[in-house]
């Protein structure tokens, strides 16, 4: 199994992501090309994929941005396919993640990950992670009419 950064958007890679997304999120539309050329073209988005005997079996986003506090970083998407779990592939990208965070100068990495994903929050207590106390919120524009 190795991990890379993804640089290049291939016809492999739509396949792979077409087969993967709807395993994180029946709700999100498909990562077309386009979708996935903006996300590798993104300076703030570090876009790993994992291979497992040649073939693309898992991904995870490490998205980074400065902020007046500091370099802030945080892990998104992390997917590994059905066929391939237990196989370590999570753990080997969220490690490769976090050496990248580190080097690049974030003195934290966040992420979240739901309650009823009792084999990610492992992992990721595996990898170091602290469950903090905190409240999320989120807008969503689809539910709100923005005032002018």
């Amino acid at each position: 199994m190795n991990v890379e950064v993804l640089r290049e958007v291939t016809d492999e890679v739509v396949e792979a992501f077409g087969v993967l997304l709807p395993q994180l999120s029946r709700s999100s539309p498909p990562a077309d090309r386009a979708v996935l050329e903006r996300v590798t073209g993104s300076a703030a988005i570090t876009l790993l994929i994992a291979r497992s005997d040649g073939k693309i079996a898992g991904t995870l986003s490490l998205v980074m941005f400065p902020i007046p506090t500091g370099l802030r970083a945080w892990i998104e998407d992390v997917i590994v396919d059905e066929a391939a779990r237990g196989q370590g592939i999570g753990q080997v990208l969220t490690i490769e993640a976090l050496r990248i965070a580190e080097e690049a100068g974030a003195r934290t990495v966040d992420l979240t990950s739901r309650p009823s994903r009792e084999a990610a929050g492992r992992l990721y207590e595996r990898a170091g992670f602290k469950s903090r106390s905190t409240r999320l919120y989120r807008y969503t524009f689809a539910d709100h009419e923005v005032a002018s």
